[in-house]
Order: C-alpha cells, then structure tokens, then sequence
C-alpha cells in the first residue's frame, strides 16, 4: 500500500508512461491501496497513459471514490482502455465511479468483470452525466431505469464493454438494448455478458440490439 501511495505521488512526473498494468495477488496492498494510489494522483497526473489495469486489487466504495475525485481532478486525461476487474466493484462503488467515468473524453474500453454490482449500478453508468454543480439524485432513483433519460450517456467513444460475472439481470439488459437502439452507444461493437444473472432471452435480444445495423 505504501509503495502503491508512492506511485500515485509520480504520476505526474512519469510523462512518457503510456501503459500501466497492476496486478494484486499476495494481498499485500491490503484493502486501501487502490485509494492510496489515487489519492495521490494531481491534475494531469499519468498525462500519457492510455490502458489502465487495476486487476485483482480490492477498490471498494473507498478506493472507486478517490479514483472518481482523481479523475475529476484531470488525472489520466487520455485513457481509452480501463481494467477493473475482480476488484469489489459494488452498486455504491460504481455509483460514485460512473459520472467520472462518462466524462473520460477519450474511453473506448472498459471492463467490469468480476465485480459483484447489479442492475443499480450499471443504470448510473448509462445515466446522463450530472452537470457540474448539480445537487445528487434522490434515493433510489437509478433503481428505476424506465426513467433514465438513455440519449444522454456520456459514453459516445466505447467500443467495448465486459460486465462477465457481474450481478446485472434482464432489467439491466433492457436498459442497455434501449441505449443501442436509441443510438447512446454509438460505437459499441463488444458488450461481454458470461455469468451475469440475466436469462438466455433477454442476453439475446440485447445482442441483436448490438448488431442492428
């Protein structure tokens, strides 16, 4: 964890690092590392990282909010490819993770695969983007997704997105099929779906969603 604090304290002095690859298997981080890393990281911090893998590193509602704040802050401002995987990405986490990550200019890939998020999360991540200022939505408002307004999404540029072994259901596929349809996903040529909670019919209309010309 202390050496993960000390690199988040480097971003900014890495200029030329384009990809950046962690990988946690001993346990050693320990359960604040992610947000130790992040919360050292300034504006422009990781100025040239494109792919970005945190894999196998407990994130949590802790380190996915000082991940948000580091984001909005204007660290890592090119990032077109973003790993969490297996990184205790729950519904609050990715709530407080989305409109970070909608706003990221330049994302085209992203995946959430083993994280134990449902159908509550994904829908703050299809939601429009807050404007700056704006006060949080009510409770239990993304838990309605017939009411999220899906030709907003602030991600125009994603061209994949891996929610394998998620907790996502048919609710989520539904949203996800109008976010297509509507064309709020506009580049989207890969959407990832094995073992999530969702049935067989609602993973295949989604998929005939995706490829709808």
């Amino acid at each position: 964890a202390a050496d993960l604090a000390l690199l988040g304290t480097l971003g900014s002095v890495l200029p030329a690092l384009e990809k950046l690859v962690l990988w946690e298997s001993s346990g050693a981080a320990g359960l604040d590392g992610v947000q130790r890393l992040a919360e050292g990281l300034g504006a422009g911090a990781l100025s040239a990282v494109t792919f970005l893998e945190l894999n196998s590193m407990h994130m949590g509602d802790a380190g996915a909010s000082a991940l948000a704040a580091a984001l909005g802050r204007g660290a890592l401002p090119r990032l077109k490819d973003l790993i969490l995987g297996n990184a205790a990405i729950g519904d609050a986490s990715l709530v407080d993770l989305a409109p970070a990550l909608q706003r990221l200019p330049a994302l085209e890939r992203l995946r959430l695969y083993n994280n134990p998020f449902g159908d509550e999360g994904l829908a703050a991540l299809l939601a429009p983007p807050p404007l700056a200022g704006a006060p949080p939505p009510p409770a239990g408002v993304l838990t309605k997704l017939k009411e999220l307004n899906l030709t907003e999404v602030g991600l125009a540029k994603l061209k994949v997105l891996n929610l394998g072994n998620t907790q996502i259901t048919d609710a989520s596929c539904t949203a996800l099929a109008a976010a297509l349809d509507s064309g709020a996903l506009p580049a989207l040529e890969q959407l990832i779906m094995y073992g999530t909670h969702a049935s067989v019919a609602a993973r295949a209309a989604l998929q005939e969603a995706l490829t709808k010309p």
